[in-house]
């Protein structure tokens, strides 16, 4: 049974093998993750469709195209799939000049070409034998030693001819007392010599970046290359919202077994100010102005290959238990690379909470072709003055990032500003039954 790349959108066309979870000639039991594989929007996972035994086509690290197969199953354990019996009938020879090109680095590989050495040479102490900069180094610096010794053997001795005026005189002896070198000077001399074997390795590490990480890098540059991206702030007071968590924290986690958030609520507040500032929920195509009467809020979500931001759809139709319980099941997909291109495709507004990770006030940056962001931030007491009092309130910094292009300072500003009176009166708005 053979193990191939699956298909995962119509715009991936190739994918990076991350890591194996199972070695070549392991046993697997069905629905078993095999592998993990990355293409430039989402990290999944590839499981068996059979139990047998493991044998590995592909190497970690490599790219691969949809539909390649990576590995296959036997079901008897012996039985070779044709995709590895064809590996297997490879050249001796060209098996290990591929094996030398997969146990390095691109860095690597671009430093033994222009020093001219031979992989086979150099002796790998990385993971499965790969060969890394201090590797390569120490074989530069063996061949350096090696050539320093021998090369006294291959220089010729040259005697001139000496001639009595040649002869050096005996001088008489130099009794005067020689100058001891200042402490001074000894003390730097000590200096250097101790702080010189300290900073002559300078450790580094390279690698590769993540098709995940590339995608991002792109589209952050386009971004700030293709669009007139300005942000506007504002503050909300969020005394309401948790007052209304806390009355209803243990009747909404008995009814709908999950806690509610802040997210929800922000939710709903947008969708009700995209409502009166539509030209926020619009996008550019073309030369066209698109103003969608649908309401898809994207949720930027953190992960440890990247930012992903996965698609609310039709959030206005969607109650708070239902927006607490998808936002979950979101976080729980990227956890298990179960996350699919078509919970990524689409969305008209976006929502990032940096303010999970502590950030107080920050520029949040577009989706494209989205044309606003909004950003979150953490939550803090400061005092604040109401009816001429200073009370101390919990305070939460907005910002709001827009395409100038479309968005004028008049509709961003209005539509933070109605935003912020949602997120101060929400009972009426936004409390269901």
């Amino acid at each position: 049974m053979e193990i191939r790349v699956p298909e995962v959108g119509e715009s991936v066309h190739e994918a990076l093998l991350a890591k194996w979870f199972k070695k070549s000639g392991e046993a697997v039991k069905k629905d078993e993750p095999l592998c993990e594989i990355e293409t430039d929007k989402i990290t999944l996972d590839i499981h068996a469709d059979a139990a047998g035994i493991l044998t590995t086509a592909v190497s970690e690290g490599q790219t691969v195209s949809i539909g390649a197969v990576i590995g296959s199953i036997s079901e008897q354990g012996g039985v070779l799939s044709s995709a590895a019996a064809s590996i297997n009938a490879v050249s001796p020879g060209h098996r290990e000049e591929e094996k030398k090109s997969v146990v390095s680095s691109p860095a690597v590989r671009q430093e033994m070409r222009d020093k001219g050495i031979d992989p086979g040479t150099v002796t790998g102490t990385g993971k499965g034998g790969r060969i890394t900069l201090d590797d390569l180094f120490s074989r530069i610096e063996g061949s350096s030693r090696r050539t320093e010794t021998e090369a006294p053997e291959n220089i010729q001795e040259v005697k001139p001819a000496v001639t009595p005026a040649d002869i050096p005189q005996p001088q008489p002896p130099n009794t005067a007392p020689q100058p001891e070198p200042s402490a001074k000077v000894k003390d730097l001399d000590s200096v250097r010599s101790e702080e010189a074997p300290k900073y002559a390795v300078r450790p580094e590490e390279r690698r590769p970046m993540s098709p995940i990480r590339k995608r991002i890098a792109e589209r952050l540059l386009t971004v700030r290359q293709q669009t007139a991206m300005l942000t506007t702030f504002n503050e909300a007071d969020l005394s309401q919202i948790k007052a209304l968590r806390e009355k209803h924290r243990e009747h909404f986690q008995n009814r709908h077994g999950i806690a509610l958030g802040y997210m929800p609520f922000f939710v709903k507040a947008c969708v009700e100010a995209l409502r009166q500032f539509p030209i926020v929920n619009a996008s550019i195509d073309g030369e066209d102005l698109v103003l969608h009467h649908y309401f898809d809020i994207g949720i930027a979500i953190g992960s440890e290959k990247g930012l992903v931001v996965p698609i609310l759809r039709d959030a206005d139709r969607l109650r708070l238990y239902e927006i607490e319980q998808a936002i979950v099941d979101f976080v729980e997909k990227i956890k298990t690379n179960r996350l699919a291109i078509a919970d990524l495709q689409g969305g008209t507004f976006s929502i990032s909470n940096g303010g999970v990770y502590g950030s107080l006030l920050s520029t949040p940056i577009l989706n494209p072709p989205q044309s606003a962001v909004l950003g979150m931030h953490a939550i803090q007491d400061r005092p604040v003055v109401r009816e001429g009092q200073i009370v101390i309130r919990p305070m939460m910094y907005l910002a709001l990032s827009y395409d100038h292009r479309i968005i004028d300072g008049r509709e961003a500003v209005g539509f933070l500003k109605k935003l912020k009176e949602y997120i101060e009166d929400p009972e009426e708005l936004l409390l269901e039954g």
